[in-house]
């Protein structure tokens, strides 16, 4: 559990990023708990809708995947996939949901997206395609500009999900991206099990109010 004092003050962080992401036409709110979190969600989301996701650590832990599974909703679900060519059907079809929800790599406290992906069906979906998008992220993936997005990403993220997913990469050895001291944000390893594929900042929107960011004063996912 989070000290008090570390609690307010965190606050105080996510509900000034949360002004400069609505000055960037993105909807948000500010949730003290993953209740809170989970309870916004399913705010947002009509009963029967169509809805996909991004692989997510901060989904699972936050109980927002749990909801997705609840039976309330249509879940294009590439958990439940037998075939690799269902799973990219999945990542084609998602284009077409009526929520895609996702965590963000990073949030810069200047109101800016920061995405990191492999396959890119991530990235591609919050970009363009569904008609909503649910951003959850917990106060870890705050940082307060995109230089420390990329350091972030390339220091914690990246070594973490490869490890997660059992990738023979060197940030899963190394404990960072092999680019982690390259003065790019591209930079990184030659491996074909890469994870940093495509990079996405995500800044001032023209369709207002489209991603939705809901930011948890707990710790979640990397």
């Amino acid at each position: 559990m989070m000290d008090e004092n570390l609690k307010a003050a965190g606050k105080l962080r996510l509900e000034k990023t949360a002004k400069a992401l609505e000055r960037n036409n993105m909807q948000a709110f500010v949730c003290d708990s993953c209740n809170d979190a989970v309870e916004k969600v399913r705010e947002l989301m009509a009963e029967n809708a169509t809805i996909s996701c991004g692989g997510s650590v901060t989904l699972k832990e936050s109980g927002v995947f749990a909801l997705m599974q609840s039976g309330r909703y249509n879940f294009l679900d590439r958990s439940k996939a037998q075939t690799p060519g269902e799973v990219a059907k999945i990542y084609r079809d998602a284009f077409f949901a009526d929520v895609y929800l996702s965590s963000s790599n990073a949030i810069t406290e200047k109101g800016e997206l920061y995405n990191v992906d492999g396959n890119c069906n991530r990235v591609a979906a919050i970009t363009f395609g569904p008609k909503q998008v649910i951003i959850v992220a917990g106060i870890n993936k705050v940082v307060p500009d995109l230089d420390a997005a990329v350091s972030y990403v390339k220091r914690v993220s990246a070594p973490a999900n490869a490890v997660r997913l059992g990738l023979d990469t060197p940030c899963a050895s190394l404990g960072e991206c092999a680019g982690a001291n390259a003065d790019n944000m591209c930079s990184g390893c030659g491996s074909d099990r890469r994870i940093c594929c495509g990079y996405v900042v995500t800044g001032y929107q023209r369709d207002k109010d489209r991603i939705k960011v809901i930011l948890v004063n707990e710790p979640l996912g990397y």
